[in-house]
């Protein structure tokens, strides 16, 4: 009897083995270009305007679990190496967004290079509409700016980072703070509006 039963053991093992050598082997197609080492989460989400893989480009050894968007065919994220990018967390591109190394991003955070949809009113009904009708469209008048987020950042949850900043390397930005312009290096940021309260090494 433990004979039988180290038997069925050991082709449990194997099996075990089997289905995951099967699931390594199927791991699915992203629109991107990513490094070797990097994990990419199941409840990730990641697209480009037109399939275009060189348009969201992810380092080395990252582990991703948020949503990177490229919205227009001049959109373009690159995530440097060693990154997180939490659950939830929006990272959207109509121009650039770039992320440098051992960056750390919580969950829930937005940044976004653009304004999503027009101003002029009637423009931004037309927009939706042909948004929910057809998919994103390349030509809207979307005000953007590059936003540069340098090595060693750490981004608190439900932080929203808005186009045209950068910040500098080793930044703490607190949790829920708003950043509307450039963030000095090794600086921790909180609150809306952000306001520097110490510098970090």
């Amino acid at each position: 009897m433990k004979l039988l039963k180290k038997i069925c053991y050991w082709i449990y093992l194997v099996g075990k083995h089997y289905d995951q050598q099967i699931q390594r082997s199927k791991e699915p197609e992203y629109e991107a270009l990513i490094g070797t080492g990097t994990y990419i989460e199941n409840d990730a989400f990641i697209q480009t305007f037109n399939g275009d893989k060189s348009k969201i480009q992810i380092g080395r050894n990252c582990h991703i679990r948020g949503h990177l968007l490229v919205m227009r065919l001049d959109g373009n994220i690159k995530i440097g190496d060693y990154c997180f990018i939490g659950p939830q967390t929006k990272i959207w591109s109509s121009l650039s967004i770039n992320i440098g190394n051992r960056v750390l991003i919580s969950h829930n955070v937005n940044i976004h290079d653009n304004n999503s949809h027009p101003l002029d009113s009637q423009e931004r009904h037309e927009d939706f509409v042909y948004i929910r009708n057809i998919g994103l469209q390349d030509k809207t008048n979307i005000p953007e700016k590059e936003i540069i987020i340098e090595d060693d950042v750490w981004i608190g949850f439900n932080s929203t980072i808005l186009k045209g900043v950068t910040i500098g390397k080793g930044a703490i930005i607190g949790a829920n703070t708003v950043i509307l312009k450039d963030v000095p290096p090794f600086s921790v940021v909180v609150g809306n509006p952000a306001r520097i309260i110490k510098q970090t090494t």
